[in-house]
């Protein structure tokens, strides 16, 4: 099957599409920052290390679908696997750290505010936020891109190669939203379910690391597979170890006033 080179991403559709990831990048991290003036002036201040883990997520992001890596992600199954590593783990991860929705509360009109208040708490929104249902979009779509057409598709177009990663992005923010989100969530799920769909999470990221391994697609050199299989295993590990001690810490705290009762009943 023939595979987009470097030149005919860089040229034409390839071009264009790389123009608006950036400027739909540049839109992302403007209205951040609008929104953190927007804090400001109500005199809320807004943790400067928010906005930075919010550029380097949208950096991130954009570095996955355009620009270089993205152009030898058509020819190279590692450089695929390093831009799924950035658009599909570290983007998210430091996107739903910065806390976007709460500094869109806090920024907004008072009208704009609650209708998005009401969108946070309305069915729709509490289902596709559920953990459970997060955990299928990402892993499930994972799988579903790597044993379908999908992926052979993501390497001779680049059209299909934005969207997908787009798809990695918003599944990603949406299941570590549900896991370890600092925005609002209303009738949020148990730590225990909540855990527990990390752990199922990470299970199928890392069997679909080793299937990858064990069964490179067809038209692949397997070498190169095998390498990207590993980086999708080992390197995706680091991200997942940085969930899971996130999620610990933040159970923890949940936890200190039950601690703090324990202790005084102790002390009495």
């Amino acid at each position: 099957m023939p595979v987009m080179t470097d030149a005919a991403h860089s040229h034409g559709g390839g071009f264009s599409l790389d123009l608006l990831v950036l400027a739909v990048a540049a839109v992302a991290i403007a209205m951040y920052v609008g929104g953190v003036l927007g804090s400001r002036r109500r005199g809320r201040d807004w943790p400067v290390s928010r906005t930075i883990l919010w550029c380097a997520g949208v950096a991130a992001g954009a570095a996955a679908a355009a620009g270089p890596l993205a152009a030898a992600a058509h020819e190279s199954f590692t450089a695929h696997m390093w831009a799924h590593l950035l658009g599909g783990m570290i983007a998210p991860l430091l996107l739903v750290l910065a806390a976007p929705v709460t500094l869109a509360l806090r920024s907004l009109e008072v009208t704009p505010a609650r209708r998005l208040s009401r969108l946070l708490r309305s069915a729709p929104a509490r289902f596709v936020s559920h953990p459970v249902t997060a955990a299928v979009l990402s892993a499930g779509g994972l799988w579903l891109i790597y044993l379908t057409p999908v992926f052979d598709a993501m390497r001779t177009q680049p059209l299909v190669h934005v969207l997908v990663h787009a798809h990695l992005v918003a599944a990603g923010c949406l299941f570590l939203s549900a896991v370890i989100g600092l925005d609002p969530r209303p009738h949020a799920p148990s730590r225990v379910l909540t855990a527990v769909a990390l752990i199922a999470t990470i299970a199928a990221h890392g069997i679909l690391a080793k299937y990858l391994y064990a069964h490179p697609p067809a038209g692949l050199d397997p070498v190169d597979v095998r390498a990207g299989a590993e980086l999708m295993y080992y390197a995706g590990a680091w991200v997942e170890a940085a969930t899971i001690v996130i999620l610990c810490a933040q159970w923890y705290r949940s936890a200190a006033p039950a601690r703090a009762r324990v202790s005084i009943r102790a002390a009495e």
